[in-house]
């Protein structure tokens, strides 16, 4: 693999789906091969500590731009090339292709020989406005790979890329660390600790926004109760609708079913998958297809958790459920669908448990980091 130039908005200590990817391929690669350049994660002592500690820990040159959001602005674009050519860089991977790869005609004026720009979700909903349509047709073409996480965002982005750039897109999604995230995680001890381990859980793991579906699970808890009394929905993950939801269970009737965990630091994270008995997030598609889910990696991490998991059917959330043998698929905003099917897994102990094993083993077969990371190093 050539030196490689990381640049990135988005890593560590910055908490987040698209930070956890990029630091997890990172540390599968030569640390003596790559520089990452990032931004800060946020001002202040207590952000500037935070990102220092992070930094010494880490087995690669880490530089930090003083931003906290880092834009191809001429003078992040001049830091760029100074680092690529100050440590003999001849790849570079944007972390995320938008706005970032804007940058690649000058860094490869600069020496870049490689250059890969790795998308997520957003980038779909740039194909679909005139503006940032035609800016991730330049990212296109000044890069040699643009890469995707399923055939959902694939289609889309291809479709604002020249032909030539989009037979050069190749697919990188995240990966599992099947070590962390497995069935005797811990969960019987968080079980145990919420007052749950006689109850059916219901569990969602994600980040509190409309879009990842907790409020049509809180809508879906009333069928849900009337066959399985006892049964809870453990929420777990902060986030800006986190009232919003405890509003809706008291005005469903169903708070004392429900409960907030609040944000969970990530080490805790495979302990409060494996508190679930159905891993559930019905994830569905906003603002006209602006807002919706690039993969959704929670139900990766659930299946190799030994969950069964019921998906919404947002963009490429489909890709990571196999429909019928990991769990279902579900249409988003649908809680009379998404509570049949959490019946009846609630209901079948064998039916969870065959699914939860085909679902650990597909992880294993397709999606641990040691695979895709192998996958990375050979685009750079």
């Amino acid at each position: 693999m050539h030196k490689t130039l990381i640049v990135t908005n988005d890593f560590p200590p910055r908490p987040g789906g698209i930070q956890a990817f990029l630091h997890n391929m990172a540390l599968r690669l030569d640390p003596e091969r790559i520089v990452v350049y990032a931004s800060t994660w946020k001002r202040g002592r207590e952000g500037a500590e935070a990102t220092a500690a992070f930094d010494a820990e880490q087995p690669f040159r880490v530089v930090r731009d003083p931003t906290t959001m880092l834009l191809p602005t001429p003078r992040v674009t001049r830091r760029a090339v100074s680092l690529l050519r100050e440590h003999g860089c001849t790849s570079v991977w944007f972390g995320a292709a938008a706005p970032l790869g804007l940058m690649g005609s000058a860094l490869r004026k600069a020496g870049a020989t490689r250059l890969v720009a790795t998308t997520h979700g957003h980038e779909a909903g740039w194909a679909q406005l005139p503006a940032s349509r035609q800016l991730l047709r330049r990212i296109g073409e000044s890069t040699d790979t643009i890469t995707y996480l399923g055939e959902y965002t694939r289609s889309r982005i291809a479709a604002a890329l020249t032909p030539a750039a989009a037979g050069r897109m190749a697919q990188l999604p995240p990966g599992v660390d099947e070590k962390t995230f497995h069935p005797g995680s811990g969960g019987d001890a968080v079980r145990a600790r919420l007052g749950l381990t006689e109850r059916p859980v219901v569990v969602c793991v994600s980040r509190l926004v409309p879009r990842k579906g907790q409020d049509t699970l809180i809508l879906a808890m009333p069928r849900i109760l009337a066959r399985e009394p006892e049964a809870v929905l453990l929420v777990v993950g902060g986030g800006p609708y986190e009232q919003d939801l405890r509003k809706l269970a008291a005005t469903t009737g169903v708070a004392d079913s429900v409960r907030f965990t609040g944000a969970v630091p990530w080490p805790e994270l495979p302990a409060h998958y494996g508190a679930g008995d159905v891993f559930a997030m019905p994830c569905r598609t906003r603002r006209g297809g602006l807002d919706v889910e690039g993969l959704g990696i929670v139900y990766l991490e659930a299946s190799a958790t030994g969950l069964p998991v019921v998906a919404g059917d947002s963009g490429g959330a489909p890709d990571a459920v196999l429909d019928g043998e990991t769990g279902w698929v579900v249409r988003g905003g649908a809680p009379e669908e998404a509570a049949d099917r959490i019946v009846t897994l609630l209901g079948d102990a064998e039916l969870r448990s065959r699914m939860g094993s085909r679902g650990r083993a597909w992880v294993e077969e397709r999606w641990r980091w040691d695979l895709l990371a192998e996958r990375l190093r050979d685009l750079l």
